[in-house]
């Protein structure tokens, strides 16, 4: 009987050590436990909409290396990252539209990437409204990425590090458009702006000069409208009174539904970070801030679909003096987030 028990105890061992052993060959083969990541923002924001959770730690990396990879050009020139800076809350500082590969000239300006987990819908447009669908528009576009799927898959398959990565993420080493465009979602969607000034002001740790409280102030009275809450946009979709442009030959909405009520409607951005932004409007007409509010007072034009927001009282456009210009200005200034443009977790390697 003895013997039999200690034999038994000598399996036993070997078995153990044998799971051990394959256990560890698992992690040598570059399968390391991923970890379910929670994203945190203030309970002032609104619910969260992007649905592709849980979020992954490995998912996420393997998105911020994908949103910095020119390999998702045609000519492996342009990545997500190059339209998209952190410096300016990821938008393409200084250049009116988008630019792509061998030049091209877009038409419309590279919107910020900053708290799109919240969101519903995506572009000027509105047509994506799906974050892990977004990065299809650009990757596609003649004048931004002009690239497709297979070819991009091919490439990162013969990638020496990105089988791996893949791996990593999902558990083996297929790469396809949907864990490429999942992985991208997962990055941009912890992408969240929330240590402004302004938050500090919300969450009672700050407190606002003279002419940023009168800011707020007409801000409220003015522009929070279509301005509103915590992300400072109602999301909706407006014409504000600007000239079409034959040459970004730009309808808005207008080229999604082919309604022509929706002639030269855009989406309404959010304000945050609206400081380091510029240009201003979906064709980057406007340089600075003043610009934008000049325009609000005296250059917007009447047309049968203008916004009713811009033609009460017999007025068209928003009256303001020029003091009430500063002040507001002064407030939009606090919504600037130095922590989010400099946050290493978004940064390129």
């Amino acid at each position: 009987m003895n013997k039999i028990i200690k034999k038994g105890r000598v399996i036993t061992l070997f078995l153990l050590s044998v799971l051990i052993i394959s256990c560890q060959d698992d992690v040598e083969e570059g399968v390391p436990v991923d970890e379910i990541v929670v994203l945190s923002f203030p309970n002032y924001f609104p619910e969260m909409t992007y649905q592709s959770v849980p979020l992954s730690k490995n998912k996420i990396e393997l998105g911020r290396r994908l949103f910095y990879e020119g390999k998702l050009s045609r000519n492996n020139t342009i990545s997500c990252g190059f339209c998209h800076i952190q410096e300016f809350a990821f938008t393409h500082h200084g250049h009116p539209v988008s630019h792509g590969i061998d030049n091209r000239i877009g038409i419309r300006n590279a919107p910020p990437i900053q708290n799109m987990a919240f969101l519903n819908r995506f572009m000027w447009d509105g047509v994506i409204h799906n974050l892990d669908e977004q990065a299809v528009s650009p990757i596609s576009a003649f004048e931004e990425m002009d690239s497709n799927f297979s070819e991009i898959i091919q490439k990162l398959k013969s990638d020496p590090e990105y089988p791996d990565l893949f791996k990593s993420a999902y558990g083996d080493v297929e790469i396809n458009a949907d864990r490429i465009l999942g992985a991208l979602g997962q990055f941009m969607a912890t992408m969240i702006s929330k240590d402004s000034n302004y938050d500090k002001y919300r969450q009672g740790n700050y407190t606002l000069t003279n002419s940023e409280e009168s800011g707020r102030i007409l801000f409220e009275q003015k522009c929070s409208v279509c301005h509103s809450g915590a992300l400072q946009t109602d999301e909706s979709f407006r014409n504000t009174g600007h000239y079409y442009n034959p040459q970004y030959a730009d309808g808005g909405l207008f080229r999604v539904t082919l309604d022509s009520a929706d002639f030269m409607k855009f989406r309404v951005p959010s304000l945050r970070n609206i400081e380091l932004t510029k240009p201003y409007m979906h064709d980057g007409r406007f340089y600075s801030l003043e610009a934008v509010l000049d325009f609000y007072s005296d250059g917007v034009e009447d047309n049968s679909n203008l916004d009713l927001v811009l033609k009460q009282n017999g007025t068209i456009g928003i009256p303001m003096t020029e003091q009430e210009k500063q002040d507001i200005i002064a407030f939009l200034k606090i919504l600037t987030d130095l922590s989010f443009t400099t946050n290493s977790s978004f940064s390129e390697f």
